[in-house]
């Protein structure tokens, strides 16, 4: 497994700016985290933080994580970044969801599951602006917060900014050229990717669940799956959009996988996104 100053290298070499946090302690601590983000030219872009939203006492005993991942975003930025990195929250989801990805009313959450899931929300939105962050909320498969319908809920129901992932929005039902229009004015984090709808089709056939998306690799460099990039960017432009555009691919490596894989990939998505990005 790569470490964190290899991780770094390969976006530095390929002109990104930015990295997201990883499990907290990956990128170091303290000194030695900011000594690293400056070593490589990154900025924090932001942070994956899942909690249980949809459980109060789960939640609250979750809490303490929130709070350990946010000693790390003051660590890292020490005020200074010209673009101050986002904490991304995001549901847990449930055992359940995540033996059904792609979602479904059989699924969903009923009234209760979201007003608890809605105040569970508000609370830790607080907790982030309290530590002087701007929150913003990940939807994501095989959670409670998947499909359009969903992220539409969430959405009417908070007043946290969206978190738009283009990967998963194809996974749970969405076009994300359309989704940005609709939702463009609560989008203030953006995550990149492409995917291909077909793999979770036969996913959902075979009774798979989120593991099986992972591996079937369901999620594909730019341009080789389902994403309209060139219409997705344009719409993004348009909004006049300013904030960190994330680039990722969800996999889980296979033995037999090049292990370049992950610098050739970063290189073809820098190359499909060099008509909007300098």
């Amino acid at each position: 497994m790569p470490g964190p100053d290899e991780v770094c290298a390969v976006l530095s070499r390929h002109r990104y700016t930015g990295i997201d946090l990883g499990p907290v302690g990956f990128l170091g601590r303290d000194g030695e985290l900011r000594r690293r983000l400056k070593q490589h030219g990154l900025s924090l872009a932001g942070g994956w933080i899942d909690l249980p939203f949809t459980d109060d006492h789960a939640f609250a005993a979750a809490i303490p994580s929130l709070s350990a991942a946010l000693d790390v975003f003051e660590e890292a930025t020490d005020g200074l970044q010209e673009h101050p990195p986002l904490p991304t929250l995001a549901d847990s989801g449930s055992d359940r969801r995540r033996a059904n990805p792609g979602g479904g009313t059989d699924v969903a959450l009923d009234i209760d599951g979201w007003t608890t899931l809605a105040r569970n929300i508000a609370t830790a939105a607080r907790l982030v602006r309290d530590r002087g962050f701007e929150p913003t909320f990940h939807h994501h498969a095989c959670t409670h917060v998947e499909t359009p319908e969903e992220i539409e809920r969430f959405l009417d129901l908070t007043d946290v900014g969206l978190t738009l992932d283009t990967g998963h929005l194809i996974l749970g039902g969405g076009d994300p050229v359309e989704s940005l229009r609709l939702w463009g004015e609560r989008v203030n984090h953006v995550h990149i990717k492409d995917a291909r709808a077909d793999v979770l089709r036969a996913v959902v056939r075979d009774k798979g669940d989120m593991l099986d998306v992972w591996a079937g690799k369901a999620f594909v460099p730019l341009g080789d799956g389902d994403l309209d990039v060139e219409g997705f960017m344009d719409g993004l432009v348009r909004t006049g959009y300013d904030g960190w555009l994330v680039v990722e691919q969800d996999s889980i490596p296979q033995p037999d996988d090049d292990p370049d894989l992950a610098d050739k990939h970063h290189a073809i998505n820098r190359n499909v996104l060099r008509k909007w990005i300098p």
